[in-house]
């Protein structure tokens, strides 16, 4: 049977042939970046391991802590001197040592795999402590196998205190937590949810009430209740802000 939808819109843009030039833009990956930003409410930055320094900087008010990106672009890693506690730079430092030990440890072809998560506060431009959430994931290995540049993501923690270490290997559930006293990864599990869970979760990102939940679910308040306590439980989180910020940055929905 013929199809009369119109689809002109997502055959519009005919490129045709690629110049040698085109292909070569390939190699501007920053270029990729940008556009990313573009699509998210969260600081971006990059950092390159061969110079110490960042490499690329968005703009956000969050991160930027009352600079411009080219000023903390220029100021690399002091950036985190000039405006991190001094209690969660010694954090940092730990995360770095025992970070760089786990990812050596990888086999090459898998380290591009995983990616890190953390917390920490930053002083912001009118002297408040403010905890982020810093998540870290590699874009370049060199030859050997070093990590030579990455991309950190910033947003604000759902968490209450610094810390909350945890690193993850895409395509899997596999999380490995640091225990800050031992100095030690342990392996765990990203915990599950059931179907229904997922569901009430979702309707609530929308902004929906309990009792509008209730009603898209033909189910009684009181049994919203039950679900949204036992995602509590099973997240080991306090309130519906935090479930749904715990599940995003998770990919569990």
């Amino acid at each position: 049977m013929k199809n009369n939808h119109n689809f002109s819109l997502l055959t519009r843009n005919h490129v045709g042939k690629l110049s040698t030039a085109d292909l070569l833009q390939q190699r501007d990956y920053l270029e990729a970046v940008k556009s990313f930003v573009r699509l998210t409410y969260e600081s971006i930055y990059v950092i390159d391991y061969a110079t110490m320094g960042f490499e690329y900087v968005s703009e956000n008010a969050l991160f930027l802590c009352g600079y411009t990106p080219t000023e903390v672009l220029a100021m690399g890693y002091d950036f985190y001197f000039k405006n991190v506690p001094e209690t969660d730079l010694l954090l940092l430092n730990q995360i770095n040592e025992s970070g760089f030990d786990f990812f050596e440890k990888l086999p090459h072809d898998q380290k591009k795999l995983y990616s890190i998560t953390y917390d920490f506060h930053l002083i912001n431009e009118h002297g408040k402590k403010v905890l982020i959430n810093h998540k870290l994931t590699p874009l370049f290995l060199t030859n050997e196998g070093k990590l030579w540049k990455a991309m950190c993501i910033v947003s604000i923690s759902h968490h209450q205190q610094s810390g909350n270490i945890a690193i993850h290997k895409q395509g899997t559930d596999e999380v490995w937590k640091l225990d800050t006293d031992t100095k030690l990864w342990y392996k765990s599990l990203k915990p599950k949810l059931t179907e229904r869970e997922i569901e009430v979760l979702q309707l609530y990102a929308q902004g929906l009430t309990i009792n509008q939940i209730a009603d898209k679910l033909f189910v009684a308040p009181d049994t919203v209740k039950y679900y949204r306590r036992r995602i509590f439980d099973t997240l080991n989180v306090s309130n519906i802000v935090e479930a749904l910020a715990y599940v995003v940055n998770n990919k569990i929905i």
